[in-house]
């Protein structure tokens, strides 16, 4: 997952950024980092812990520079270390680097046993240092930073949006299948490349439009320019971004993420309605689905658990004891409304089923006669090695169940997840151009011993296609 922001303004950037952080604080809890440029020096500041935990003003004020970049983390690959929190920062041959990165790579064990085998050393766990690397010895031979980043999509595999520094011109760039999320977008006098369009909102921006799979983007003092690196066939963009990771109010790739899964919930109606005293969400990744669940079968639509929204989010925190004992404090039930009644319980998915089981437990407990669980994604049933920290097969609940079983073992009253082609048409993006490797156990890049369709990419050898783009 992840979040990244960067940011060239004429102003000071570093509360810029900050605010951008903050908004992208749903893509990571682990660790949070800046780094500015004033022109001469880089800056940075970095630390475990969230955003408004890791930064106070006297931190913001000592990060100088009208141009930076920003991070917060998701761990997938890469221990939970202090040396692992980004951005990284380091000189080569006289050039300031920055650089952070969100998504997986799937070749970084090869990748960093060629570079040790000649020798290279790494300070990190994280594929961002391997990134780095392949930007740093193509620039070392070619000194062109579009040759660097040619290199970096022909060699690396897996999914992977970057921002990065070098001498203070900001540059950012998606993999080619655009997997992971990446956007642009116009502030009051200079522009910001983030993960999620909330991040340009967060700052009063406007969006222009999600960064292509295969581009390049460079800013600096005369704008910014645009880079056709690479383009494929077909894209393959991250599936479970609409079912969970993005904030509803985000817009991925041409879609309102709300209104994504304000149609989940009136497909799951149509798909397995029921009757029922009310239509309850799991907050807040259940809402958007409960809400056109509500509207589609004109059950009434009833909060009654509600959030101690100081929790964060459970999904991403790195031990399931962790989660486990984070979810009773997280949510307390409004037994008004629940006692002797029959309830829809609507949620984004069930990944090991423990939290669930809970969560019908405590509204069970609260005196709910009946619980009817409804699932805004199809069953989970395969790992995912692209950048969320999903399970193995053997931990995820619905891998060789069918949803009887995975009913009985929740103590639903009744199940149903959402079919994969009712959830791609509420997405409105064809089925090819989206990642569900996790659903269907087949990926859009080779992995050793799993299924995959890899597309076809072509690699613009020395036509780049440089386009200088004028916003007003």
């Amino acid at each position: 997952m992840c979040g990244i922001v960067g940011i060239r303004d004429a102003g000071g950037i570093s509360f810029s950024l900050y605010y951008a952080l903050y908004a992208l604080q749903h893509r990571g809890q682990e660790s949070a980092g800046i780094s500015t440029f004033d022109g001469t020096r880089l800056h940075k500041y970095k630390g475990q812990g969230l955003v408004a935990e890791v930064f106070d003003p006297a931190i913001l004020r000592g990060l100088e520079g009208n141009v930076g970049i920003g991070h917060v983390r998701y761990p997938t690959t890469g221990a939970n270390r202090p040396e692992n929190a980004q951005p990284f920062n380091f000189l080569f041959r006289n050039r300031l680097i920055s650089i952070a990165h969100n998504g997986n790579l799937v070749n970084a064990d090869e990748l960093r046993e060629d570079y040790e085998s000649r020798g290279q050393i790494f300070c990190t766990t994280t594929d961002t240092e391997l990134i780095a690397k392949v930007i740093t010895d193509e620039i070392c031979s070619s000194g062109c930073i579009e040759d660097a980043i040619h290199r970096v999509m022909r060699n690396l595999r897996g999914s992977y949006s970057v921002v990065m520094m070098i001498d203070g011109i900001l540059y950012g760039f998606r993999d080619p299948l655009g997997i992971k999320p990446m956007c642009l977008g116009k502030t009051g006098k200079g522009f910001i490349i983030a993960s999620e369009s909330v991040a340009i909102d967060a700052l009063g921006g406007t969006l222009l439009r999600d960064v292509k799979p295969g581009e390049l983007i460079c800013i600096d003092e005369n704008g910014m320019r645009s880079m056709q690196i690479a383009v494929a066939d077909r894209r393959a963009h991250c599936i479970f971004e609409y079912i969970y990771f993005a904030r509803a109010d985000a817009v991925l790739d041409g879609a309102l993420v709300y209104d994504v899964r304000r149609n989940i919930g009136r497909k799951l109606h149509e798909e397995a309605p029921v009757d029922s005293d009310s239509v309850c969400p799991v907050p807040d990744s259940g809402t958007a689905y409960a809400i056109g669940y509500s509207q589609a079968s004109h059950i009434p639509f009833v909060e009654s658990l509600m959030k101690n929204r100081y929790m964060g989010r459970t999904f991403i925190m790195p031990s399931q004891t962790e989660r486990e004992l984070a979810v009773r404090m997280k949510l307390n039930p409004i037994r008004e409304h629940l006692a002797g009644k029959s309830v829809v319980l609507v949620d984004d998915s069930i990944v090991r089923g423990t939290t669930s089981r809970r969560i019908i437990g405590i509204v069970r407990d609260a005196g709910a006669e009946a619980v009817h669980v409804r699932i805004g994604s199809p069953a989970i049933k395969a790992p995912c090695y692209l950048g969320v920290d999903l399970p193995t097969r053997e931990e995820l609940i619905a891998n060789e169940r069918d949803d009887e079983e995975v009913r009985k073992r929740i103590t639903a009253s009744t199940l149903h997840h959402i079919s994969l082609d009712a959830l791609v048409e509420s997405i409105g993006i064809e089925k090819k151009h989206l990642c569900t490797g996790c659903l269907t156990g087949c990926y859009p890049v080779p992995i050793q011993g799993e299924s995959s369709q890899s597309p076809g990419i072509d690699f613009l050898d020395g036509t780049y296609q440089t386009k200088l783009e004028v916003f007003e």
